[in-house]
């Protein structure tokens, strides 16, 4: 292999930093919300989404930088050789470049929804009789409910939490000086969008965010002041704490999770927004309280909080063509209505959400809490809807006797809070719970049914690549498999023993198991590709993935294409390898697909049909999923549904709509053919619906 990656002669021509991949997924979300062709609501909903995206990409990989710097900024990314604060100093560069493309988006967008009835309009554009509705509502509702800090000797600057919306203001007295001011704005109490009756004939409804309304009206707050200067503000705040640092072993380890998450509440400021243009000596005392620099400030013209999305959507829920064309997840064509253990215990079955529902798993959970024969469920729980069918079920089941094994991960970021409560609820039915093992968060997505029929044990062992959430299920695609295959059952089962004893396996046969058992055993899958490549043989190597960052992977990919395997790759979020590189990695194709469901299924593919080995995961490939986290791979056996998935990816490669390929410099540019239109994920739908309609 060439030098191609070699750290020590700082080659990085194949690479792409990882933060900067990820901004650049990030604008792919943001390029369908500038897309005339998605419909209208659509466009809004992605404004929202990259902006929540943003907010999480700030609190965690941002914040990490932050830490970063402070630490050792001596320190390089291993694939661009760049600082931290190279790093930072690039991400800011690009996320300016990025809210102004968003704010565009999103003021064309507004004028559309104008143009459907619906118009977000400032106080001076309503007219006098409106004005006064708002005026009243005001001072009758919103005004009580305030509650103002005027900063000075015994006032200091409050604390202000993550994500949240406040008024802030520069005040004069009448004798000249100055003082600044804070109005939180957002509370449970206060409606987020004013809806103004329409009365003057026009059939125009009119609104206004709660925020800038309270903002208008601040000279009737702050009565014998004058407003110098006024902004909504918001911050966003550092998320990334390391729970073992923190540890207190005077804690068990439910509560020290509960005590981790009042810390990262309190962490320090990475990110300001501001809705209006202040003045620079007044920025520098701002950013002076908050420990910002200025850097990290922002200036958005459109709203800070995207609670307007919603009352958006709900005013013009009428009209379908503002929308997708529904769709709902079908029946599956591998299972019918009859009882589901006797049909997995004769058949491998594939699930393919949301093509397909999730119901037929939790029928299956719910047949085994009630069958006699079994004997124990275990399972990992990673994240959870907030009513969830699953804990109903393994409840009943522990109710009903059997020996219910949990090990729900209270690590899960920003689900820590759900985790523990829903671990709560397994313990006080009789569940034996555990919550994770030292070091590394349990992301793995497997349940193990064990059952005795006569003298003989039998497994029903689920392995998927996405949570058991049904409302993600929705809006995921992910792929679920349930086998009854003897030698997987008891492998799983020993990923299980280790797991409760806080362990993890080091040996497998049929599963691929992070942290010993994965990493290795695809280098050696590709090594396989390679040798057929070199001996001439067809080499193929195909992965659809959510990101791609594990260096040595890489390493191994570049080498592969260098031998002359074929790769192709559906990398939806990060990838740091740039294919078409002459000389590196000129046999690897790249696509992301961004649409109107979220790319979620991780699937492996070693070798050309029909001789390939083909494996579901929940792993990604990144160093923290193939080296720090427990996830299971699963071979799929089943002939047909080896075909099955072959042609799910090769749907995904042929997608001219919203795939877009990447370049050869880590640019992305659209499919862009004479074909007609071709969608993989509506394909994949219609599918689906020509599947149920043949049951």
């Amino acid at each position: 292999m060439s030098n191609a990656g070699n750290d020590s002669k700082k080659d990085y021509t194949c690479y792409v930093n990882r933060e900067i991949s990820w901004l650049k997924f990030n604008e792919r979300v943001l390029e369908e919300a500038e897309d005339s062709d998605v419909p209208l609501l659509e466009r809004l909903n992605f404004i929202s989404i990259f902006q929540s995206n943003l907010d999480e990409f700030f609190m965690v990989r941002v914040g990490a930088l932050h830490d970063a710097m402070l630490v050792s900024n001596s320190s390089r990314d291993n694939k661009s050789g760049m600082t931290p604060k190279e790093q930072l100093d690039a991400v800011m560069v690009r996320v300016k470049k990025l809210l102004k493309r968003k704010d565009a988006a999103y003021a064309e967008i507004m004028s559309e929804v104008e143009q459907n009835g619906i118009r977000f309009a400032s106080f001076s554009q309503l007219s006098d009789v409106e004005q006064d509705f708002v005026r009243l509502k005001f001072e009758a509702d919103i005004k009580p409910l305030l509650f103002p800090a005027v900063l000075g000797k015994k006032q200091p600057f409050p604390f202000l939490k993550n994500n949240e919306v406040y008024g802030f203001a520069v005040l004069e007295t009448k004798s000249g000086k100055r003082k600044i001011a804070i109005v939180p704005s957002l509370s449970p109490m206060l409606p987020r969008i004013v809806k103004i009756p329409e009365m003057n004939g026009s059939g125009m409804v009119s609104c206004m965010s709660v925020d800038e309304l309270i903002l208008h009206f601040f000279e009737d707050i702050f009565v014998g002041y004058r407003i110098v200067e006024k902004s909504l503000v918001k911050i966003v705040r550092n998320a990334d704490i390391d729970e073992a640092r923190v540890y207190d072993e005077d804690l068990d380890y439910r509560e020290h999770m509960e005590e981790v998450i009042k810390m990262r509440k309190k962490l320090c400021p990475v990110r300001l927004d501001l809705s209006r243009k202040i003045s620079d000596e007044v920025l520098n005392e701002l950013c002076g309280y908050l420990q910002l620099d200025k850097k990290c400030v922002f200036l958005s013209n459109a709203p800070l909080s995207t609670d307007y999305v919603k009352a958006i959507r709900s005013e013009l829920s009428d009209d379908s063509s503002l929308s997708y064309k529904p769709r709902t997840p079908q029946k599956t064509i591998s299972l019918t209505d009859a009882p589901i253990i006797p049909q997995v215990l004769k058949k491998d079955v594939l699930l393919h959400y949301p093509y397909e529902s999730i119901s037929p798993f939790f029928r299956l959970l719910q047949e085994a809490s009630n069958d006699k024969n079994v004997i124990s469920i275990q399972m990992t729980l990673y994240r959870l809807a907030s009513h969830s069918k699953v804990i109903e079920a393994l409840i009943d089941a522990a109710e009903n006797g059997k020996e219910v094994n949990v090990l729900v991960e209270l690590k899960a970021r920003f689900d820590e809070e759900n985790n523990i409560n829903w671990s709560k609820s397994l313990e006080r039915a009789g569940c034996r719970v555990v919550y994770g093992i030292d070091g590394l968060k349990v992301h793995s997505k497997i349940c193990l049914i064990t059952r005795r029929d006569g003298d003989n044990i039998q497994y029903i062992t689920q392995i998927g690549t996405g949570n058991y959430n049904e409302s993600t299920a929705r809006l995921y695609t992910d792929l679920s498999l349930i086998t009854s295959n003897k030698e997987i059952g008891i492998e799983t089962g020993e990923v299980f023993r280790k797991l409760l004893m806080g362990e993890t396996v080091t040996q497998t046969n049929n599963l691929l198991v992070a942290p010993n058992c994965l990493q290795n055993n695809i280098l050696d899958k590709i090594d396989i590709e390679i040798d057929k490549a070199k001996s001439g043989k067809p080499a193929y190597i195909g992965l659809k993935l959510n990101s791609l960052t594990d260096i040595r992977i890489i390493k191994k990919l570049i080498e592969a294409s260098q031998a002359g395997v074929r790769i192709e790759m559906v990398v939806r979020g990060i990838c740091c390898l740039k294919p078409g590189i002459k000389g590196y990695t000129d046999n690897i194709r790249v696509i992301s697909i961004v649409g109107r469901l979220l790319e979620h299924s991780r699937i492996y593919i070693f070798g050309a049909s029909p001789d390939n080995e083909i494996y579901i995961s929940s792993a990604d490939f990144m160093t923290r999923n193939t080296l720090k986290r427990v996830e299971v791979a699963a071979p799929i056996l089943d002939k047909s549904l080896k075909q099955r998935i072959e042609k799910i990816f090769i749907t995904l490669m042929s997608d001219n709509t919203n795939a877009r390929i990447m370049q050869s410099d880590g640019s992305y540019k659209r499919e862009k053919n004479s074909d007609a239109p071709y969608s993989a994920q509506e394909v994949l739908y219609d599918i689906a619906y020509q599947n149920a309609s043949n049951r």
